[in-house]
């Protein structure tokens, strides 16, 4: 087999097989010091504000947000948590049905912006999600977050609502269906 482009493989026998470039592992007290350096960098505090307005130690004790710390080719670069919407009252996917998922992402290191990794490691974990058995992954950018929203639209999503406010922002409501 050889390397094919975006993570695809080349056999032999010419057959394309989907390989995942990326890997997902859950955060332990050890990925604090860096979850806190992301934070806190500029392109991360412009969507999710202060780094002081969520404490990774804080969502990490929470028993209903699942953390993942992504990897390209073995190097940390991005934060991914997902939830069911169903843990909170109200929440804006309460709609979706039960199983289903939220998804919140960024990535953390500016040199792998702009590189397609976003949406391709969304694809990868929703594909891991439905796998699961998840009926449908909602996912809820800021309305000017043009990056985002484009990077979760070539993952699969589509828009699902106008702008609206919710308790934890100015935000679009954005769904994929397994």
């Amino acid at each position: 087999m050889r390397p094919g482009p975006r993570g695809w493989v080349i056999s032999s026998s010419q057959r394309v097989v989907a390989v995942t470039a990326y890997d997902f592992r859950r955060v332990t007290a050890a990925d604090l010091p860096l979850l806190t350096r992301w934070r806190a960098a500029p392109h991360v505090v412009r969507w999710w504000g202060p780094p002081e307005d969520e404490v990774a130690a804080e969502t990490l004790a929470d028993p209903r947000v699942t953390m993942w710390i992504v990897a390209h080719h073995g190097r940390p670069f991005a934060y991914a948590q997902d939830y069911s919407p169903h843990d909170w009252d109200p929440h804006q996917f309460a709609h979706l049905p039960r199983g289903s998922r939220g998804l919140d992402q960024y990535i953390g290191e500016p040199d792998m912006l702009d590189h397609g990794h976003g949406s391709a490691f969304v694809r990868a974990h929703c594909d891991r999600l439905f796998a699961s058995g998840a009926p449908a992954i909602g996912t809820d950018p800021h309305p000017e977050n043009a990056r985002a929203i484009r990077a979760y639209e070539k993952a699969g999503f589509t828009v699902a609502s106008p702008a609206m406010d919710t308790r934890w922002g100015r935000a679009i409501l954005m769904e994929r269906w397994r």
